[in-house]
């Protein structure tokens, strides 16, 4: 350890640390997180991040209620969570140190805004009268309790401002970030050319843009300075496979993905969308690609934006719709007509915590059922989940692709977590995807030969997509059971039973081309866990710790959900005990149950978080030490 100019000393390099910004919602704590997140992907590290919003957007000024915090791990080595255990806290008032302080392990860095700690915001957030945390010789025996006063050292660093008391104080997140970059030897130039071209030429406020630079640097030069941090601290650069990375959230891939599919497809992208907590950056995503040929349209309800991304597929248009757990309850119906017109058509829902409203900024897996089975009648849909925010744009592309390889609707599952997760993505060469290859009919068949719009192709039983307005193939589409092949209207009962057949084994025919199932360890042996969507990260970092510990465990993660892939039952054949850990009931358990009648041993914690990397390896060792 080398000694440094100011008294600290600068610490062995960690291998990777995870910090945690909050505050009020409005202390800036996402913009915070986000740009010590992109400095760190500049820098080289590995990065997750786990964005926690307030649900009510107009809680109290100081209460718990109005808390928002943004979490970030930043490593040297491959990571595929924002972190268990907070090794440091940046909290900017009361509230934020109150919900957030448990969360921080024994020992770890807590620095605190000590300004906002006054007797009127303490007991605001429920703290009894007279007690203040940062006077408790139990806290600061437990953890590294460092006092700042970020908001007098804010206001005095921009003493000679045009801006008003209030506009200076915003700029407090700026000076908590300069002082967590000199804590961590992080760079300012990447956030400071961000604030420059954001506030100085984008909103042209160049006051705004010169406050912000100086609250940076001040709290930067703050903790070079103040000789009140004994130690600086070092992560370095992770070794990534070579390529051109940029760091993407879960929607923003969900939206790249889908235009990369139309283009790769030849046609217009149409979005048509009702804006809904977690899944509205995927519109507003979209709503800014119009030179790549992209639509967006945002309807008055959940039922208008599937109706006219039915009528855009009608049209001949790659079609998708995007929305949450309660948005895809209203589409259902809709859905249902999209089934039975046969036509392709992408439904993204952003999984959150329910029932009803529930908690709309917490992540849960609860949707599974409702996307399988949520419509009346036979009414099967074919079901994908993506597992991390990159996987979102392949999942897209994947989504589009089987659409209209087998003229149905297809389900892609997220969930809040992904969503709103970010993580390095290596740019892909767009040359190397795979065209999606689209043949319109431009006729009927043989001279004089009527068009029959539900003749089926034998190996994907699609029906032919059929444009509007081609002369000779005048066909017509309703809610109606369709007779086979002519598409009449028919009350036929064994018509009405071979139709179902076939829009069923149509899904199951995806099958065919679905990737077999992958598994992570020995493919075969003593346990395996398997999950589904967001909880890729923490099983596969639990099954990498316990093999390293010599347990016999293996890991798969399933982006397949209806049809399963073909090799599924051979997989949970192959070892003595399955477990499902999911952030829901057992949806997935129940269904592995049914279809291959495996006793599987759920793991089922709905508390808005889901799992953290050590309980989850903990319960897994109990159940194989039973």
């Amino acid at each position: 350890m080398s000694p440094k100019t100011n008294g600290a000393v600068a610490e062995a390099p960690l291998e990777s640390v995870v910090i945690r910004f909050c505050g009020d919602s409005g202390d800036g704590m996402q913009l915070a997180g986000d740009q010590f997140t992109n400095t760190s992907a500049l820098f080289g590290n590995d990065v997750a991040t786990f964005p926690d919003f307030p649900a009510e957007i107009r809680a109290p000024r100081g209460t718990t209620y109005g808390v928002s915090a943004f979490q970030l791990q930043f490593s040297s080595n491959d990571i595929f969570t924002p972190g268990d255990t907070i090794n440091a806290m940046v909290a900017m008032n009361p509230a934020g140190f109150k919900v957030n302080i448990d969360s921080v392990e024994d020992g770890g860095i807590v620095i605190v805004n000590s300004d906002e700690f006054d007797k009127g915001s303490l007991e605001k957030c429920g703290y009894e009268a007279g007690y203040n945390p940062l006077e408790d010789d139990a806290v600061s025996r437990k953890y590294k309790v460092f006092k700042v006063p970020m908001s007098r050292l804010t206001r005095e660093s921009l003493a000679e401002s045009s801006m008003g008391a209030k506009d200076i104080d915003r700029c407090r997140n700026m000076f908590a970030l300069g002082i967590s970059y000199w804590l961590y030897e992080r760079p300012l130039e990447a956030t400071i050319e961000h604030i420059n071209t954001y506030y100085g030429v984008k909103k042209k406020r160049p006051e705004v843009a010169e406050a912000n630079v100086k609250a940076l640097k001040a709290g930067y030069f703050f903790g070079e300075t103040a000789e009140l941090f004994p130690s600086r601290y070092t992560v370095a650069p992770a070794k990534l496979e070579p390529g051109t990375y940029r760091r993407i959230s879960g929607n923003e891939a969900t939206a790249m993905g889908l235009v990369t599919a139309a283009s790769k497809a030849g046609k217009k992208l149409f979005y048509g969308s009702y804006p809904i907590t977690p899944a509205s950056d995927i519109l507003h995503t979209l709503a800014h690609l119009e030179h790549m040929n992209v639509l967006t349209f945002q309807a008055e309800d959940e039922i208008a934006a599937i109706c006219s991304a039915i009528g855009a597929a009608f049209a001949g248009d790659i079609a998708a719709t995007g929305t949450s757990g309660p948005g895809l309850a209203l589409k259902s119906e809709a859905l249902g007509l999209a089934v039975i017109y046969e036509l392709p058509l992408v439904v993204v829902d952003v999984q959150r915590a329910g029932p009803s409203t529930g908690m709309p900024t917490k992540t849960e897996q609860a949707d599974l059922l409702q996307a399988m089975f949520g419509r009346h009648g036979e009414c099967p849909c074919i079901i994908l989940a993506a597992s991390s925010p990159a996987d979102c744009y392949e999942r897209a592309i994947e989504a589009v692709r089987l659409a209209v390889r087998h003229m149905c609707p297809v389900i892609l599952l997220t969930d809040g977590s992904v969503a709103n997760g970010a993580e390095p993505w290596k740019l892909p060469n767009i040359a190397d995807i795979p065209a999606i290859k689209i043949e319109h009919p431009v006729h009927a068949g043989m001279a004089g030969e009527k068009f029959e719009p539900y003749v089926r192709e034998p190996k994907t039983l699609a029906r032919p997509w059929a444009l509007p307005g081609t002369k000779g193939l005048e066909h017509r589409l309703g809610g109606l059971e369709k007779q086979m092949r002519t598409g009449a209207v028919s009350y036929d009962p064994d018509n009405h039973h071979e139709m179902i057949q076939l829009r069923a084994n149509k899904v199951e025919k995806a099958a065919d081309t679905i990737p077999p199932l992958t598994v992570r360890g020995n493919s075969s042996g003593d346990t395996l866990v398997l999950g589904w969507g967001g909880t890729y990260g923490t099983i596969t970092s639990a099954g990498d710790k316990l093999r390293a510990m010599g347990r016999d465990v293996s890991t798969a993660h399933l982006h397949h959900l209806n049809p399963f892939p073909s090799n599924l039952g051979e997989v949970l054949g192959s070892f003595k005990r399955v477990i499902i850990p999911e952030i829901n009931s057992g949806q997935l358990r129940m269904l592995i149950r049914a279809k291959y009648l495996v006793d599987v041993i759920g793991f089922n914690d709905v508390n808005g978080r889901g799992f953290f990397i050590d309980d989850l390896a903990e319960r897994i060792v109990a159940v194989m030490d039973h």
